[in-house]
């Protein structure tokens, strides 16, 4: 539980590190447009930073799935949102809501009841069929992200947000099906492929999404499909359990981890304030 709530940190501190980055990159001026605020924001240190901890984050990522089960994890990871938020706010002077406040200290319940009930990971081996499945979902995954110009303006942010929930949600099972990581063994494994094209496409539908519709849509529909979804193959197909007695506890901290972080999800892209308290477009995608 360590590893999963210190790679939320890591998720939401990027987070917050890169829109700082792409604001200064954006207040230098210059040509490009938004790729030329990129290539700027690339060559300062905090989007270095936000890069480096993204990594980081993703190997405590990887350590916590190996030995918890996947809707702890998950639910943890959602929580970056909260992390995203209660940094915005000091960094970016981003100014939350009293009602924000109070998600964050949800989040942050729903988290201590999933760590008193979680058990530890399940002990099922992944079967070929769903390993196959998780490489059809990835494949699917793509094809949303790379169409995602051609879906009807209406409801894009939530097909593209879905979309790279379920990709996310691809990566995390992905990680339990791979027993080996010799090199053989991972070229053989479907799983190996899963992880890798469900991680791109989730970043591709999701960069999609906030450049094409709305970021709070995009962000919760997002945190539904990497939650949910994952949760449930765990537990029905992976054997993940809680402790004796307590599957009440951790499906009541999963529901209030969940909900609190969709009453954060308009931090998915960091929005920056300006000095003078306006909304500025200045962010970077969560993850």
């Amino acid at each position: 539980m360590v590893c999963a709530l210190g790679a939320a940190v890591c998720f939401g501190t990027a987070t917050v590190l890169q829109a700082m980055a792409a604001r200064a990159a954006s207040a230098q001026g210059g040509r490009g447009g938004e790729a030329g605020v990129l290539l700027r924001a690339v060559r300062q240190w905090r989007y270095v930073a936000g890069l480096a901890l993204d990594g980081l984050g993703f190997v405590l990522q990887v350590v916590a799935l190996r030995a918890l089960p996947i809707y702890a994890v998950a639910a943890a990871l959602a929580s970056s949102l909260a992390v995203t938020a209660v940094v915005a706010a000091r960094l970016l002077r981003v100014r939350l809501r009293r009602g924000e406040w109070g998600a964050v200290g949800v989040v942050c319940a729903g988290l201590a009841m999933l760590g008193f009930a979680s058990g530890t990971e399940g002990d099922l081996g992944g079967s070929d069929a769903l390993k196959f499945s998780m490489l059809a979902v990835a494949v699917g995954v793509l094809g949303v992200g790379l169409a995602g110009g051609l879906l009807p303006e209406r409801g894009r942010g939530l097909v593209l947000g879905l979309a790279a929930g379920f990709g996310f949600g691809v990566v995390e099972v992905s990680v339990r099906l791979i027993d080996s990581v010799g090199v053989s063994d991972l070229v053989g494994n479907p799983a190996t492929y899963a992880l890798l094209v469900g991680g791109g496409a989730a970043f591709l539908a999701l960069t999609s999404a906030l450049q094409r519709g709305s970021v709070t849509v995009a962000t919760a529909a997002m945190v539904i499909g990497e939650t949910v979804g994952p949760a449930v193959v765990g537990v029905v197909w992976l054997g993940d359990r809680t402790r004796e007695g307590l599957g009440w506890l951790a499906v009541l901290g999963f529901v209030v981890a969940v909900v609190g972080a969709l009453a954060l999800a308009r931090f998915g892209e960091a929005p920056v304030v300006s000095d003078g308290g306006a909304g500025g477009g200045a962010g970077v995608a969560v993850r």
